[in-house]
């Protein structure tokens, strides 16, 4: 069970940001379902974040083709072979704190190679 509103403790976001440095010059959109009350405060945890470290950021809706998909939380690329390391070392680290992360393949998503999507929220919560 997930508490009403997920959020980032100060000590996950903390080792995130020192996970990530390592990353630099990464780009990625950070999407949600703007309907969904608990996910605007979550997604931006993750903007800040990788604000923070310099990475280039956008932010959007959560597309329609990725409901379902995933539960809590998704990396979204456009070929299941091209996971940025940026991406992997998110994963990963997101994975110490009992967060999964799934990866979808979506060619349609828009990404410039080496860019990948976070997706945040699912059709399955």
């Amino acid at each position: 069970m997930q508490p009403s509103a997920r959020r980032l403790t100060t000590h996950q976001k903390a080792v995130l940001i020192q996970v990530l440095l390592t990353f630099p010059e990464q780009q990625v959109r950070v999407c949600y379902d703007p309907a969904a009350s608990d996910m605007h405060d979550y997604a931006q945890d993750f903007l800040t974040i990788f604000k923070v470290i310099g990475w280039n950021v956008s932010e959007g809706a959560l597309a329609a083709t990725w409901n379902g998909q995933f539960d809590d939380m998704s990396i979204v690329v456009n070929a299941l072979d091209d996971l940025p390391p940026g991406a992997e070392a998110l994963r990963d680290a997101l994975r110490i704190y009992g967060i999964e992360v799934a990866t979808i393949c979506d060619p349609a998503c828009a990404m410039k190679a080496g860019g990948f999507i976070l997706a945040v929220g699912g059709g399955n919560s």
